[in-house]
């Protein structure tokens, strides 16, 4: 009764094994979405009052930027922009090494606006090809000398 099937090569008990086996991790990872997808939308819809701590706030305080999973995470928070624009205040506050970035006035630029600014206007190698470092600037209130002034 439990001879090998021609085309496969198993035994029936074997077969009905792999058939389990697949059914339970299909059952696992379907369970696992929905758990996700349960707990994404528990708290999306919870109402926190103003006592209760803002969970996104206390992790950007504890990035120190030394581990590469912690820069990673980073990247991927600025990503949203409504998430930059609602935790700039915090995401300007992390500790990372000092990058002395300053326009030919002497002022100091912001390096996270930069990079907002760069990401909309389709990045980096778009505005070198596009000529659009000036747009850049205009938006991030530099002043331009232009070669008349």
């Amino acid at each position: 009764m439990n001879q090998k099937n021609e085309i496969s090569g198993l035994t029936r008990e074997d077969e009905i094994g792999i058939w389990e086996k697949e059914s339970i991790i299909k059952f696992e990872s379907d369970h696992e979405a929905y758990k996700i997808d349960y707990l994404n939308q528990y708290f999306k819809n919870l109402n926190l009052s103003s006592c209760e701590p803002d969970w996104n706030v206390m992790i950007l305080q504890a990035m120190s930027l030394k581990e590469f999973q912690d820069c990673k995470a980073l990247l991927e928070m600025l990503e949203d922009c409504e998430y930059v624009n609602k935790y700039k205040f915090y995401l300007e506050k992390i500790p990372i090494r000092p990058i002395p970035a300053y326009a030919s006035d002497n002022r100091r630029v912001n390096l996270l606006e930069l990079y907002m600014v760069i990401k909309r206007e389709g990045g980096h190698r778009r505005v070198t090809e596009n000529n659009l470092w000036a747009v850049v600037a205009k938006d991030m209130g530099l002043i331009i000398k232009t070669e008349s002034s």
